[in-house]
């Protein structure tokens, strides 16, 4: 579906004056509610081309009507996405699910909805048909060189696709590691996953980044070669300046301080990209916002936190971009409602005092300190909905 401008002008002027009405409210409860504005304004997420079809699990997937079938139609649907928000403005592919066979014409198509290239995502956890070798017992930790290649020239050949399109950065995320006890010597296997990811790096245009991403579990369920942020930091830093750590919301064991992973991850410069979702269990790919909003507050104050202290700019600096696929509902309103609970909890990571709060904490003040954070967690929401609800 396509939206002309005159469309949206129609319906938003029929919300103008009540808009109008509760921005009043805002701006004379809020401190600096324009400079906030501004900010979430400039804030760009995302969508990822995989995303605007139906999911499914490993037991079936029930499809909807008008799903996209095309990388075309796909644009078009994160066009419609980014005319209804304003904060979609960029697409994260997937190759070789969407190979873009005439990137001029999807460069120029993309840019007709005020579309940009996000970073590009390689694929070595399935075989693909015509695919010379498996990489069933892994890809880059392979004991055969010659299967290892195979993953490097997939990874170099979608650095090339992302050139086209004018996108400066490669996510690597790679389902390696073993299933049972003995299967696998470790040492070797990151060894020569580091060894692979070299090659790659060594192939990254100037001004590109690479992103390592990790997963915890699953496919293996015995070890995973790029577990956790500690091994991911691990091959950041062994490969170089333009190396970094991916973080995904639904990549960790249960409970994990995400927030925590988050602020040393950027203490340490190497904090490079972020995916966004929500998980009950494990990598569930729900909603994001949906099971922890509040979690999701506290992440982005230590993303906002972290990136002033090193003066980056927070809609440009790091890549942000939804990763999150659900079986049962429309995947153009799953997106719409995740887009909005990032902005939200970006907004009130912005209301946190963070002067009262280092007071607090230079005093040991452990009751203050939560006051701060709920204070600025929950204001919002009181002014946003409250004049909705009556």
């Amino acid at each position: 579906m396509i939206l002309n401008k005159s469309q949206i002008d129609a319906h938003n002027e029929k919300g103008l004056a009540k808009h109008k009405k509760s921005f009043d409210y805002v701006s004379g409860t809020i401190p600096d509610a324009e400079g906030i504005i501004k900010k979430l304004t400039d804030f760009q997420v995302a969508i990822p081309s995989w995303a605007l079809g139906s999911g499914g699990t490993r037991f079936g997937r029930f499809s909807g009507g008008g799903e996209p079938s095309t990388l075309e139609e796909k644009i078009e649907d994160i066009g419609l996405l980014h005319q209804l928000n304003r904060s979609s403005g960029a697409v994260s592919l997937h190759i070789p699910w969407d190979i873009p066979t005439d990137a001029k014409a999807i460069k120029s198509l993309a840019a007709d909805f005020d579309l940009k290239f996000d970073a590009m995502n390689s694929n070595t956890f399935q075989d693909q048909k015509d695919q010379k070798l498996s990489y069933k017992f892994g890809s880059m930790q392979h004991v055969d060189k010659a299967v290892r290649q195979q993953a490097v020239d997939h990874n170099i050949e979608v650095i090339k696709y992302g050139q086209e399109l004018g996108s400066k950065s490669l996510t690597v995320w790679l389902a390696d590691g073993s299933s049972f006890p003995g299967q696998l010597n470790f040492r070797n296997a990151f060894n020569n996953t580091l060894e692979s990811l070299q090659d790659i790096y060594g192939a990254l245009p100037e001004d590109w980044k690479i992103f390592v991403e990790y997963k915890a579990f699953e496919p293996n369920f015995y070890s995973t070669t790029v577990g956790d942020w500690g091994q991911s930091l691990l091959y950041a830093n062994k490969l170089g300046d333009k190396a970094y750590t991916l973080v995904d919301l639904g990549h960790h064991l249960p409970n994990a301080n995400i927030e925590q992973i988050v602020s040393l991850l950027l203490n340490e410069q190497k904090l490079g990209g972020f995916h966004f979702n929500d998980s009950k269990y494990g990598d569930d790919d729900l909603t994001v916002g949906s099971i922890k909003p509040y979690q999701l507050f506290l992440i982005f104050k230590e993303l906002v936190e972290g990136m002033d202290a090193r003066g980056l700019n927070h809609a440009t600096d790091l890549g942000w971009m939804i990763d999150a696929s659900h079986n049962i509902k429309d995947p153009l309103e799953d997106l719409l409602q995740s887009v909005e609970a990032i902005n939200l909890a970006y907004a009130q990571a912005l209301l946190v005092n963070s002067k009262a709060l280092n007071e607090a904490q230079l005093n040991n003040d452990v009751a203050g300190a939560q006051e701060l954070l709920q204070d600025a967690y929950h204001v919002l929401i009181c002014v946003l909905y409250l004049p909705k609800h009556g």
